[in-house]
């Protein structure tokens, strides 16, 4: 099966074999964190991060692999899933620690509020037990309650840290990063609304989990180990001075042909040749960067598995398509 057999532009079906996806772009989605190579220096910041119980800052251009160093340091040290945090210039602090359905919060109490119809046991009309369960059912607010990412990285936990990556802190509005620092500092939060109704317990769900609730006492949560936070940045905005005193900062260092070279082979599990079209391609690659070009490695990674695959296009094809693959990602 030939490159041009996929789509041939002319609108007859036909019966296509299509290829087999690179190991970066299979699904489910499992990240290896074994294929992360570390730049020099990076595990000291990460080392410095756990030991003094402070979040880590990694600054670098897109594609150096930032948001990949939490993955590996949860595998290596036995810290569970990863918990994400995807900041846009909508993300707020409240958002990241719990959100409450008050909506479907109003619509239930409304059905609750409903008299019951069946026989008549009252003057009110409604059964005594089911006054009862109206009422439970209405102070119950635990199920309209759902942590966020931030807020379930810092409940308590017995001996191992929770990890939370906030990807890409630059995204945000001007004011999150200073809206961070009193939870960082202090490791907790209160949920006004549970503090309002005064209830002493409510089981309340975790992030990204449909059944794992938590017990939260009189609307509080209290970290007992801080978080192992990992924030990445591109590089693009200024942080405050109050907000980097708080952290562990390392900035990404430019990939080199060496590292390059790594982290090609690394990802495709191969020693690649120091000779030929893949040498030639890493070597233009790490020029373009050293010349300022801002690209990917994962740009790099797709234009080394089309050259190396067998059915690939020759010639002046793959050359246009390579243009195509290692476009700057700073134009349009």
């Amino acid at each position: 099966m030939s490159w041009n057999t996929y789509y041939v532009g002319n609108g007859e079906p036909r019966d296509v074999t299509l290829a087999g996806p690179p190991p970066w772009r299979t699904f489910p989605r499992v990240t290896d964190q074994r294929t992360f190579q570390p730049p020099e220096g990076l595990t000291d910041a990460v080392n410095a991060a756990l030991y003094l119980h402070r979040p880590l800052l990694i600054t670098g251009s897109a594609g150096t692999g930032k948001s990949t160093v939490i993955e590996q340091v949860a595998a290596e040290l036995k810290l569970g899933r990863v918990l994400r945090w995807h900041i846009t210039s909508r993300s707020t602090l409240p958002d990241a620690l719990y959100q409450y359905d008050a909506l479907g919060h109003i619509h239930s109490l409304r059905l609750h509020q409903t008299p019951y119809q069946g026989p008549r046991k009252g003057r009110s009309g409604v059964r005594p037990h089911a006054q009862a369960m109206h009422a439970q059912q209405a102070d119950n607010i635990g199920p309209f309650l759902q942590l966020g990412p931030l807020g379930t990285a810092l409940l308590p936990s017995e001996d191992r840290p929770r990890a939370l990556l906030i990807d890409e802190i630059d995204k945000s509005d001007i004011d999150l990063p200073s809206d961070l620092l009193d939870v960082l500092e202090r490791g907790e939060f209160e949920i006004p609304e549970l503090v309002r109704h005064r209830l002493p317990k409510v089981a309340v769900r975790e992030w990204d989990e449909r059944k794992r609730t938590y017990l939260v006492k009189d609307g509080h949560v209290r970290c007992t180990r801080f978080p192992f936070i990992v924030m990445t940045s591109n590089g693009e905005r200024d942080f405050p001075a109050p907000f980097l005193r708080r952290c562990i900062r390392y900035a990404m260092p430019m990939p080199t042909a060496d590292t390059l070279r790594a982290a090609v082979g690394a990802h495709l599990k191969c020693d690649p040749p120091r000779t030929g079209p893949v040498s030639d391609l890493i070597e233009r690659f790490a020029a373009r960067i050293a010349a300022g070009d801002a690209l990917a490695i994962d740009q790099l990674l797709n234009a080394v598995r089309l050259i190396t695959d067998d059915q690939a296009p020759t010639g002046a094809q793959r050359e246009r398509i390579l243009d195509l693959l290692l476009r700057e990602l700073s134009g349009g």
